[in-house]
């Protein structure tokens, strides 16, 4: 069972190798460890907690920690990707995805044409870029769609805590 330990870490080892700070790639392995491995709860804690190797303030500061540099994590994602599925027979395959929302609370959500309900719905959008081959997708990108209503009038967002259009990356 322990084994899928080492096979993580042989998995990642491409990734973490360009996290340029030593705490960091110590850090991802745990991380990404707590996310898929066993265990109900996906928070911080529990996942600290299960663990044992690194404590809840090492991987809190791991999650919470500033943005950085996505590109190196990128170059690497995509060499991966072509080295698995990449190829003459392979695809690229654009693809939206909908996520229903009750509220209005969380960036991006607006009344838009969700695919998935096949209607228009308060929802979040993302649009998703695959590498497959066969029946073997590779995920390239992913990202959230701006409807007009949150980028025509950045000043009117909802939310204390939402991003100005301004300083998004």
């Amino acid at each position: 069972m322990e084994n899928w330990r080492r096979d993580l870490e042989t998995r990642l080892a491409p990734f973490v190798a360009d996290l340029w700070h030593k705490t960091r790639r110590r850090m991802c392995p745990a991380y990404i460890a707590g996310l898929i491995g066993p265990g109900d709860r996906k928070t911080v804690q529990p996942m600290a907690a299960r663990n044992g190797v690194v404590s809840y303030d090492q991987l809190h500061h791991f999650a919470a920690s500033e943005a950085w540099d996505s590109a190196p994590l990128q170059a690497a994602l995509l060499a991966e990707a072509d080295r698995l599925v990449g190829g003459e027979a392979s695809w690229l395959i654009i693809d939206d995805t909908c996520l229903p929302k009750k509220g209005d609370r969380s960036v991006a959500v607006a009344a838009q044409y969700a695919s998935s309900l096949g209607k228009t719905a308060n929802c979040q959008s993302l649009v998703s870029v695959a590498l497959a081959a066969r029946e073997v997708p590779v995920m390239v990108g992913l990202r959230l769609f701006l409807p007009e209503s949150w980028t025509d009038d950045p000043a009117a967002w909802p939310g204390p805590g939402c991003p100005r259009i301004d300083r998004l990356p």
